[in-house]
């Protein structure tokens, strides 16, 4: 059996029983969680967490050292960029859209009176843009600081462009290691089925019914809006742009899916994501060591739903109208904001309080989606990392068509 099929029955089992033994057996499921699921996903998100920061910089490295001209990376990185805000106001202006035709705020009683939410103050951009420079690389390696070690790789891959033949037993080392990175992502991946039941089996067995049904429209509004922005945006990048098939992106990209459905995490993802662009969506190396770390760190299109739909619904449990210059402001806001606090943890609510806060609603309503974050989390990652694969796929295949161009022009000029 192939591990797709593997993971998607691992992904159904989990749901299944988590479910069943919230509703039947909750003592048992409590047991269970402590001695058999939790562990197994703890296992499995660990083994991959081990190996991001590594790969990451390895694969960076390379990328820049692959592309050579420090120009066509600085184009590279404008691209993927401009791609991201492009969808982020995509993105929150289909969740407030399909929000406000629903209206999940309207129907049924929610208790204004006891939600509450404990503001965490998001960093001012300056600082955001200031530490994207380690002062202690090793630091940044040992915490994880997804964008200083981007910066840092880039720096390293650009140097030894320009060194050349100096560090050419360099940048083997680094080639090996990159190897031995992907080896190891082959390894963890045979344990991916065990650790996405034990994942779903908890996320869905300590949340039950109960939570999802008092929420089941607000839910509704923003998976639905995750289906329409992954098809329309995502799946118009690849049909029209990329000149790619849908189907076959899906197909191939499956695995990378299922695996940022259980985590809720597209940083743990970034190998077996970068992997799959690579070896089956036939993305350059170059551009996909690049594109998709830079995009598990800035991309917030699934985030930028959830904020557009959680808005638009604490808007009107409140029973506050919003105009259309506050809906620009709400979107507006978003997009600035998921510049000013890329790489900052727990980034989705802070980004919800600030875009609350830009149209003078009230941040306490964010305590009413608390209940359901983790389970809208888990797919609004999933289609982030859908994302970043879709910008690698587009830049990929518009460098393969541009070296296509510069190979018949030199021909061209030979023949002549």
């Amino acid at each position: 059996m192939k591990l797709t099929k593997k993971i998607i029955i691992a992904l159904l089992l989990g749901a299944i029983t988590g479910l069943v033994l919230n509703m039947f057996a909750p003592t048992l499921f409590t047991t269970l969680d402590s001695y058999v699921f939790y562990p197994l996903g703890k296992i499995f998100t660990s083994s991959i967490q081990m190996l991001v920061v590594p790969m990451v910089l390895f694969s960076i490295i390379l990328g820049t050292t692959g592309l050579g001209d420090p120009k066509k990376l600085g184009k590279i990185g404008l691209k993927t960029v401009a791609y991201f805000l492009i969808t982020t106001a995509i993105a929150i202006t289909i969740g407030m859209t399909l929000a406000t035709i629903i209206s999940p705020g309207t129907k049924g009683s929610f208790d204004i009176e006891t939600a509450t939410y404990e503001v965490t103050e998001a960093p001012a951009v300056t600082d955001t843009l200031l530490n994207i420079i380690p002062s202690n690389p090793f630091a940044a390696l040992a915490e994880g600081n997804m964008l200083q070690i981007i910066v840092m790789a880039v720096l390293i891959g650009t140097a030894l462009t320009a060194l050349g033949e100096k560090t050419k037993g360099l940048v083997k080392l680094v080639e090996q290691g990159n190897d031995l990175m992907m080896y190891l992502v082959h390894l963890v991946m045979r344990l991916a089925p065990y650790g996405t039941f034990g994942l779903i089996a908890t996320a869905v067995g300590s949340q039950g019914l109960s939570a999802m049904k008092a929420m089941s429209l607000y839910m509704i509004v923003v998976i639905l809006a995750l289906i329409v922005h992954g098809v329309v945006t995502y799946g118009g990048t690849i049909a029209l742009l990329a000149k790619k098939s849908p189907i076959w992106f899906v197909k191939n990209f499956t695995p990378a899916i299922s695996v940022a459905f259980s985590t809720s995490s597209s940083s743990a993802t970034l190998p077996i994501s970068m992997e799959i662009a690579q070896e089956k969506l036939g993305v350059k190396e170059s551009v996909s060591s690049f594109v998709q770390p830079l995009g598990a760190t800035i991309n917030m299109d699934g985030t930028a739903i959830m904020q557009g739909g959680a808005t638009i619904f604490i808007a009107q449990v409140y029973g506050i109208d919003l105009g259309m210059t506050e809906m620009l402001t709400v979107v507006l806001t978003a997009v600035l904001a998921s510049i000013g606090t890329a790489g900052v943890p727990g980034v989705g609510l802070i980004m919800l309080a600030m875009v609350l806060s830009s149209v003078g609603l009230p941040v306490e309503g964010i305590g009413l989606i608390l209940g359901i974050d983790r389970l809208t989390d888990m797919a609004r990652t999933a289609l982030n990392i859908t994302g970043d694969a879709a910008c690698a796929l587009l830049i990929s295949e518009q460098e393969k068509s541009q070296e296509v161009v510069v190979v018949e022009k030199d021909d061209l000029e030979t023949a002549i």
